[in-house]
């Protein structure tokens, strides 16, 4: 997560600037940065800033997700390799039975 900074030593003088005493602009810019940096634990409590996903994390699960569908595609070829020579396996024995059956019908007669 990115840090915010915050330059005290620009706001202490912008202050002493306007008038403000060096113990007054000092203490001002304490309590900012306090304010600073509750509000960002607040807001990181309130919307679960440290659960968000980055853009690396994305990619990597992008990835991940790419080489589990080739992996499936692959299976499923194999699958489909294996379906088919299943299927011409058994259609060739069964050419092979009716013909031998036609073969001794035909020598009975």
């Amino acid at each position: 997560m990115a840090t915010l900074s915050f330059d005290t030593h620009e706001f202490v003088k912008k202050l002493k600037d306007v008038g403000f005493s060096e113990e007054q602009a000092e203490v001002i810019t304490e309590l900012q940065k306090t304010t600073i940096g509750n509000t960002l634990e607040q807001a990181r409590h309130d919307y679960e800033l440290d659960n968000l996903a980055t853009k690396r994390d994305l990619k990597e699960l992008e990835l991940r997700l790419e080489a589990r569908i080739k992996d499936t595609e692959l299976k499923i070829v194999e699958t489909k390799s294996d379906l088919i020579r299943w299927v011409v396996g058994v259609g060739m024995l069964q050419i092979t039975i009716i013909t031998g059956l036609i073969l001794k019908l035909v020598s009975t007669f």
